[in-house]
């Protein structure tokens, strides 16, 4: 993984859904982030999953759908 804490970061391409960060983890829909929108990473939780902070809350993303700035 070639992501840090603290990494800003956004969407490579638009997601179908997306997963909260919460102790209880909810699918919200897509468009609570843009594909523009800048985030930073938060915590890693798995090789392959990070928890990112947007404008509009934390979510659980896959490395493979995010990108550096």
């Amino acid at each position: 993984m070639d992501f840090n804490i603290q990494d800003k970061v956004k969407l490579k391409n638009p997601l179908s859904y997306l997963k909260t960060s919460e102790n209880m983890p909810m699918l919200r829909p897509p468009d609570l982030v843009a594909i523009d929108e800048v985030g930073e990473i938060i915590s890693l939780k798995s090789p392959n999953t990070v928890e990112i902070k947007f404008r509009r809350g934390s979510f659980l993303i896959d490395t493979d759908k995010i990108e550096k700035i």
